[in-house]
């Protein structure tokens, strides 16, 4: 079995490890730049990845804080040029829209990716009556409109 300093472990296994951890303990001013810094990794996928699991921990513990706005925009210019965790970004950017009952179209919540509307349909943070029903009818997968109609039949309730 290999351990996180064993030689006989990938070394982008190893660093994979050390940027999750950096990026676990940064500070929010020095956030930006590190994430830049991951994403100069040579090995693209791992460094989107580490980032990639940075950015969800982070945009989960900010949904529903006001700090979550001005920190997506700062992180938007670090990950522009990376497809997945742009998207990602504007996924939790959505999700933030609905859990705080501001104005959402039915197209961006059809046309999101299943992740986004797993997450929607089964988080007890989005308790909008209007997107659990429009995802219990017009759910990509039957697992999110069977989780939405459940929710809505028992009720969605805030956490």
């Amino acid at each position: 079995m290999t351990g996180p300093d064993t030689d006989d472990e990938p070394a982008e296994h190893r660093r994979f490890a050390r940027y999750l951890e950096a990026l676990e303990a940064v500070t929010e001013a020095d956030e930006a730049d590190l994430a830049a810094a991951v994403l100069q990794d040579q090995d693209a996928m791992m460094a989107d990845s580490a980032v990639g699991h940075h950015l969800d921990r982070r945009a989960s513990a900010l949904l529903t804080d006001p700090h979550f706005t001005p920190w997506a925009q700062n992180f938007t210019e670090v990950i522009a040029d990376r497809p997945f965790l742009a998207r990602r970004l504007r996924e939790w950017s959505l999700l933030r829209t609905i859990a705080l009952d501001e104005p959402w179209a039915a197209e961006e919540l059809t046309s999101a990716s299943d992740w986004f509307q797993r997450t929607a349909a089964t988080t007890q943070i989005v308790t909008s009556p209007e997107a659990l029903g429009l995802l219990a009818e017009r759910g990509r997968t039957r697992r999110v409109r069977n989780a939405a109609g459940r929710r809505l039949r028992h009720g969605a309730q805030p956490t």
